[in-house]
């Protein structure tokens, strides 16, 4: 049996260890020592949060290079951004997976700031260029649209970025005359791939949505910096009621050349004083917490003429009792509105109105009973009781003299229970215990309590 040459081993061994060292301190060195997740999983392979996390960072590398105001708008991931999860963040950042942005969807959401951007296709190229797919979808831009016209250009709303089987969706945020953030909805066109992502995962674009302007904080999640809303809870249920109805200006245009606004230096100067009622309401129970929506005739004026009815005289909103507070006569009254009068009682057909100069601000209280609501009025010479019936409804934003404010979702219903199906005539006329289509009688109040249920100023 041949001898080994123990030099020659011992060669091999050391050459082997060395071999070995080099690719610890590489492995090390590339992997283990940054922040964020590991790249390779137990079996060598990468995993599906490892993949997301690399597509999110590349991503956001590609829209540092080129300044796009990001923040974070994924609901998914904000969820998990609990008070809790963020005052631990130090310790979350550094621990070797993937926190919160691999929430085992295949998609991730930023919004874009549109007016903070100059559009650049030099970044769709960038991005193109790292491996990502694109699909960008456009579509008028509300902002341009009146009644003298009809057409607007064509504006990015939403860019999808695809990247091994992962979507980044970007939704462009627009400011509105009403001092809020808008985005369109996201509709594909005819020849668009529609296998291109899980568009039924996406949490923005099955509406246009509107939200308030939140403010931001940059943070490190996984790693890598982030910008993210302050109050994530606030902007998570702005998310959830952000739904926005767009004026109907076509059909508002064909209303008006039928029936010509009145111009008049009366109608005018009552326009100007509703804006300014209309904004110093919205503003008072904003402070309040109490939301509120276009009732009656300012419902209909929006949603017929993109306007208020000159002749109507007044201010209608609705407030779900539910929202009722004690301290709104107060508040009223703090902000210059006097009470005019108030018929009923919180537990039944409560009915407030103040007053602006010769304008009237009408809040009419609703009841919900099964599939409806209701509201009611009182007749303040006789205590007749009336009741006002509608199918149940939900709430969306819209904006009304340069105001975000919420209407009925299903406007059409609500105006047709209340106007029945000849709403888009006008009635100068209007009887509100007869006139109204869903109106019926309810009683009277007891003469006794009239006093306290029937107080005019």
């Amino acid at each position: 049996m041949p001898r080994v040459n123990r030099t020659a081993v011992l060669s091999l061994l050391i050459v082997s260890s060395s071999v070995f060292l080099l690719f610890q301190l590489y492995y090390y060195r590339k992997y283990v020592s940054k922040p964020g997740p590991h790249i390779l999983s137990r079996t060598g392979h990468l995993s599906a949060n490892d993949v997301q996390w690399q597509t999110v960072k590349l991503f956001l590398a590609v829209a540092q290079r080129f300044g796009l105001p990001l923040f974070l708008i994924d609901t998914a991931a904000l969820t998990l951004l609990s008070q809790d999860a963020l005052r631990q963040r130090d310790r979350l950042v550094r621990e070797p997976h993937c926190s919160f942005l691999c929430t085992g969807r295949p998609v991730t959401s930023f919004a874009l700031h549109a007016n903070l951007w100059k559009y650049d296709p030099g970044f769709l190229l960038a991005a193109e260029q790292k491996g990502f797919d694109l699909l960008e979808l456009r579509g008028e831009d509300p902002r341009l649209a009146s009644l003298d016209t009809l057409s607007g250009e064509a504006i990015p709303l939403h860019f999808l970025f695809r990247l091994h089987g992962y979507i980044i969706q970007v939704v462009f945020l627009y400011e509105r005359s009403g001092n809020y953030l808008w985005h369109g909805a996201l509709r594909l066109k005819a020849d668009m791939d529609r296998s291109f992502a899980p568009f039924k995962l996406l949490d923005y674009g099955r509406h246009a949505g509107a939200y308030d302007r939140p403010e931001l904080v940059l943070t490190v999640l996984d790693g890598l910096d982030v910008r993210i809303p302050h109050n994530v809870s606030r902007f998570l249920s702005e998310q959830r009621h952000a739904h926005f109805l767009e004026c109907r200006y076509r059909d508002a245009r064909n209303f008006l050349q039928l029936y010509p606004d009145d111009s008049s230096p009366e109608a005018v100067d009552f326009r100007r004083k509703v804006k300014s009622l209309l904004h110093l309401a919205a503003r008072t129970l904003a402070h309040l917490d109490i939301p509120f929506w276009l009732s009656s005739g300012t419902c209909l004026g929006w949603f017929r003429q993109c306007s208020i009815i000159s002749y109507s005289r007044d201010v209608d909103i609705g407030i779900f009792i539910a929202d009722f507070r004690w301290d709104i006569v107060a508040a009223f009254r703090d902000a210059g509105l006097p009470l005019k009068h108030k018929f009923g009682k919180v537990e039944d057909s409560l009915e407030l109105s103040f007053l602006s100069d010769d304008v009237k601000l009408d809040i009419f209280f609703f009841y919900e009973d099964g599939d409806i609501v209701w509201n009611g009025g009182t007749q303040a010479k006789s205590g007749r009781k009336f009741k006002y019936e509608f199918p149940r409804f939900s709430l969306c934003w819209a904006e009304l003299l340069e105001l975000k404010v919420r209407v009925p979702c299903e406007t059409l219903d609500y105006v047709t229970a209340n106007y029945g199906a000849t709403w888009s005539v006008p009635v100068r006329s209007w009887d509100w215990k007869s006139s109204p289509s869903n109106v019926q009688e309810n009683g009277m109040w007891p003469p006794a309590e009239w006093a306290e249920l029937i107080q005019v100023y």
